[in-house]
């Protein structure tokens, strides 16, 4: 099972190692296939004066030693063009944000390197949808055929899901998306993001981080590849998506849940 785990955005670096420490437990499960998360930049917060991140070079290097002290593989958010190729020489996954799920010149940069390319399903698609920005990926990186699960899982193009917005200021998450999306590539199922209350807290987004284990337990029934979990040892001062974080000390028990599950339905 793949397993995305780790804060929303890079803050001090006391608060991430201390963060990364607190996952190597999954890294050292044979079970698990752990990325260690964080955005070295969040380019689409919902106010200027919200904290973005230290950047893409600071941000890096904060990666690149997270990376060497614990031995973790990276994924990180790409926002433009001109940065998948540097990001790329630190981080084992770029991430396309979901609000960029249909930029061309992203995907094609993002695709013409080694990375793995995980695209997040944006809010406003249907799943169905989201067969284009595959092949977009899959057509730089050589293939020109049937866009499928196996043939993405070759290439190492992932989905993510992140809910779907409803109405103002909501998202929901439609199971059915899972099933249909899994048709084109691995599917991730994001839970903290989908738990997230877009602009609803005024100047930032809000959430409810108690649905958190109840949408990753059907999703883990439905069926997915891997599961991303945004996660901090105290979400109330996150800097970045506090409301919907899944709290370090709540991790083990969900994913124990999740496994049990899995093992059931698989």
């Amino acid at each position: 099972m793949i397993l995305i785990a780790g804060p929303c955005v890079l803050e001090s670096r006391d608060n991430v190692m201390r963060i990364a420490e607190s996952l190597n437990k999954y890294h050292e499960d044979c079970t698990k296939d752990f990325y260690f998360k964080a955005s070295f930049d969040k380019a689409n917060r919902t106010s200027l004066d919200s904290f973005r991140g230290p950047g893409l070079e600071e941000g890096l290097k904060m990666l690149q030693e997270v990376k060497e002290q614990f031995g973790y593989k990276i994924l990180t958010d790409v926002h433009d063009y001109t940065q998948p190729a540097a990001a790329a020489e630190v981080a084992d996954v770029l991430q396309i944000p979901a609000f960029l799920c249909r930029q061309t010149d992203l995907l094609v940069a993002a695709a013409k390197t080694p990375a793995v390319v995980n695209i997040k399903k944006g809010q406003f698609l249907a799943p169905a949808a989201m067969e284009h920005s595959v092949a977009k990926v899959l057509k730089t990186r050589g293939f020109d055929g049937e866009v499928n699960y196996e043939n993405a899982k070759k290439y190492n193009v992932w989905l993510t899901e992140r809910g779907s917005t409803f109405g103002y200021g909501n998202l929901i998450v439609d199971m059915r998306g899972l099933r249909t999306m899994r048709e084109f590539a691995p599917v991730v199922f994001d839970a903290t993001h989908s738990v997230q209350m877009p602009a609803s807290g005024g100047a930032s987004s809000g959430g409810d981080s108690s649905f958190v284990p109840y949408l990753s337990r059907a999703a883990a029934a439905v069926g997915v590849d891997g599961f991303f979990f945004e996660t901090h040892f105290d979400p109330s001062i996150a800097l970045s998506d506090g409301p919907n974080m899944i709290e370090l000390t709540k991790l083990d028990a969900l994913i124990k849940q999740i496994d049990a599950i899995r093992l059931i339905v698989e």
